[in-house]
C-alpha cells in the first residue's frame, strides 16, 4: 500500500471487539416475544453487522410493526445485559495505540446506536483513542453504514477522501465505504468471509490484525 491514511473508520462488532454473545442473547430474547425459541446463538450470527431492523425482516419475515417491536425487545435486553457480553479482540488496544502514535485520527463508525458505541468503547477503556465515535440514531433516521459513515466524514469536516479507509468485516462497511467514495480494507477475524468481502468489491482484505497493521504502513 503506498497511500498514507490520515483517517481510519473503524467498525465495532467484528472489528474492534467480538460481540456475538451479547447480540445473539438480545436477538434471541427479542424472538421469544413472539414465541420463537432459538437454542443455537451461532444460528443468529448473521444479525451482527447490518442493521437490526432490516435483519428481522429478512431472516424471519417480520412486518414493519414486528420488526419495530423486536427491536425495542432486542434494546430492552442489550441496554442492560449485551452491552457487556462482548470483549475485546486480543492485540485490538495495541493496534489503535500504534495508529494514534502515527499521529492517525480514528473514527468508529458502526449502525450501532451511538449511545451503546459510547457506553462499550468506554466501558473497556478504550474510547480515548477515538476522536469521534459514530453511529445509528434509536430512532432509525440515520441507520445504514452508507449514512453513518456519511455522517462522520461530515461531522469531522474531512474533505480529502483519498486520506480515509473503513476498516470493517460485513459486506455492509464496504458498501458504504465504496458509496462515499472512500477506500475499505475488508478484515476476516470478524464475522464475514473473504468471499463476502471481495464480492462487495473491498479495496484490500487483512487476514487478522498483523496483516492490518502491515497494510497501513
Amino acid at each position: 500500500m503506498n497511500k498514507k491514511y490520515k483517517y481510519l473508520l473503524l467498525d465495532l462488532d467484528g472489528t474492534v471487539t467480538d460481540s456475538m454473545e451479547g447480540i445473539t442473547r438480545s436477538v434471541q430474547y427479542a424472538l421469544e416475544n413472539f414465541g420463537i425459541t432459538v437454542t443455537d446463538l451461532n444460528t443468529l450470527r448473521p444479525f451482527i453487522g447490518p442493521p437490526l431492523k432490516e435483519s428481522f425482516k429478512e431472516f424471519y419475515h417480520f412486518t414493519d410493526e414486528q420488526a419495530e417491536t423486536a427491536l425495542k425487545k432486542y434494546r430492552e435486553y442489550f441496554s442492560t445485559k449485551g452491552l457487556f457480553e462482548n470483549k475485546v479482540y486480543e492485540g485490538m488496544p495495541q493496534f489503535l495505540i500504534d495508529q494514534v502514535a502515527k499521529d492517525r485520527q480514528l473514527l468508529l463508525a458502526t449502525s450501532k446506536p451511538e449511545p451503546f458505541a459510547k457506553q462499550i468503547l468506554a466501558y473497556f477503556g478504550l474510547d480515548s483513542y477515538f476522536t469521534f465515535i459514530g453511529g445509528s440514531t434509536m430512532d432509525g433516521s440515520r441507520s445504514t453504514k452508507t449514512d453513518v459513515i456519511s455522517y462522520v466524514l461530515s461531522a469531522n469536516h474531512v474533505d480529502d477522501l483519498s486520506a480515509v479507509v473503513m476498516i470493517g468485516d460485513r459486506k455492509h462497511d464496504i458498501i458504504g465505504a465504496e458509496n462515499n467514495g472512500i477506500d475499505s480494507i475488508g478484515v476476516l477475524y470478524g464475522f464475514g468471509d473473504e468471499a463476502e468481502l471481495r464480492k462487495a468489491g473491498a479495496t484490500y482484505i487483512a487476514a487478522n490484525l498483523r496483516e492490518l497493521s502491515t497494510l497501513l504502513q
